[in-house]
């Protein structure tokens, strides 16, 4: 005999509207996180903590800036997909764009830099949450056989 009390349409509504707002707050945040720290690449308005000049995380970092492209490319690709995520336009293209952006910050510090791995964690999880939100739209892109007419 099942004693539990079964939810008000009012509870179930409730809780229907919190889950349809979750996509929405992982956005938000992904954008907020890749616009900002996108910008301070190039602007530098969030202070550098001293660090020891034969970490590898600081080698990797200034290799990256030495190429001459690499570093550029990286935060430009960051400030638009962040930008894109804030608007609320081309998101599953910012996701698909930002998604390798993610894979290199999470191993850069799950190999070089163990501290920040908390936060690359969590931005690969949002991440792998929006695609799978938007999953329709990927799959016409991962048909196995596909043609190229309209």
């Amino acid at each position: 005999m099942d004693t539990a009390i079964p939810s008000t349409p009012v509870e179930h509504s409730q809780k229907k509207s919190l889950a349809r707002h979750l996509p929405t707050v992982a956005r938000v945040l992904l954008g907020l996180v890749f616009f900002v720290f996108g910008l301070n690449g190039f602007l530098e308005f969030i202070p550098q903590p001293k660090m020891d000049p034969a970490d590898p995380a600081l080698a990797f970092a200034m290799a990256m800036k030495a190429t001459g492209y690499l570093f550029g490319l990286v935060k430009g690709t960051e400030v638009v997909a962040g930008a894109l995520f804030l608007l609320n336009r081309f998101v599953p293209l910012a996701l698909a764009l930002i998604a390798p952006v993610i894979v290199n910050i999470f191993l850069f510090h799950a190999f070089l830099a163990p501290s920040g791995v908390g936060l690359a964690v969590v931005l690969l999880a949002l991440e792998i949450y929006l695609a799978w939100s938007y999953r329709a739209v990927y799959r016409p892109m991962l048909g196995m056989k596909v043609s190229a007419g309209a």
